[in-house]
């Protein structure tokens, strides 16, 4: 495969794309202007909902507590969606293993890094990046992050205003710390304008979300509308004490839908128990979300 040319981005500065992050993190937790509210709970946390759409926000959070209620271990989501205004967290802040969905975050640090330094991709990395994200290849990570360092991974978390997300030391990089809703910050500046990541990055790592595997397509695609494309990437980590970590985190554009998911677990039995989890979730995303407003 020919590499891939990522446009040049010019510099900015550090403090000013860091002010960009800090723009995107308040802007993925704003309220928008007259949304309605809606609130249910799942083990005593709430499960929090707002949107523009009379009567969505209510439904999604009841419908999400529902699909929630009695699982295995535990569970975080966040979400949004611009064509309705709508938002959505639970646990949005608790820590989790990333597993394999951190390489959509190592994909992010290596194309900023190609762009501060005014080049594209080269024919290995996209060889690497390609394996790494459509087959969850473990030794393309590996090379990936070892080229750009912990230092490298950390520089372009600060830049996207990922502050939660601590990435792990001496290469394990599958225990890297995430949150829903910073795997979420992540996604909005993969499908908007932004001084971090310019629209041919965004354009090449959304490519390779929409052409992962087949059967590394479930979790966040369960229920997803035929008219979306589906942006894909999902982690699993199986622990001797703790049980499956399971997560997944998509993104849904074209044929008028523009919305994205983070959906995280751990502590289940089985990778099956995970999935089921975190699909149950994603229907009643792309359910809700997709069904017309009553007039």
């Amino acid at each position: 495969m020919p590499a891939s040319r990522i446009p040049r981005l010019a510099r900015r500065g550090l403090a000013a794309a860091m002010t960009a992050g800090t723009a995107l993190a308040a802007f993925a937790t704003a309220t928008p202007a007259q949304a309605s509210t809606g609130g249910a709970s799942v083990g005593g946390s709430p499960v929090t909902c707002t949107s523009q759409r009379p009567g969505l926000a209510d439904r999604l959070s009841q419908d999400l507590a529902a699909a929630l209620r009695g699982r295995q271990g535990s569970t975080a989501l966040a979400l949004y969606d611009r064509a309705t205004g709508t938002s959505c967290a639970f646990r949005a802040h608790a820590a989790f293993d990333s597993a394999s969905v951190v390489k959509v975050t190592v994909l992010g640090a290596l194309l900023r890094q190609t762009a501060d330094e005014h080049r594209a991709l080269t024919s290995r990395e996209v060889e690497l990046t390609t394996a790494m994200i459509t087959k969850s290849d473990n030794d393309a990570t590996n090379a990936l992050w070892h080229q750009l360092g912990t230092a490298g991974v950390q520089r372009f978390l600060t830049l996207a205003g990922m502050r939660d997300t601590v990435p792990a030391p001496n290469g394990h990089w599958g225990r890297t710390q995430i949150t829903a809703a910073d795997q979420l910050t992540l996604l909005r500046l993969l499908t908007s304008d932004n001084a971090v990541l310019g629209p041919g990055a965004r354009a090449y790592a959304l490519r390779l979300m929409s052409q992962v595997i087949p059967e590394q397509r479930w979790g966040a695609p369960a229920g997803a509308p035929t008219t979306a494309t589906v942006h894909v990437k999902n982690g699993w980590l199986p622990d001797a004490t703790d049980g499956w970590r399971v997560n997944s985190v998509g993104a849904f554009t074209g044929g008028g839908h523009d919305y994205a998911m983070a959906v995280l677990s751990d502590g289940s039995r089985t990778m099956a128990d995970g999935v089921a989890t975190l699909e149950a979730a994603a229907r009643v995303v792309n359910r809700d979300l997709n069904t017309p407003a009553a007039v």
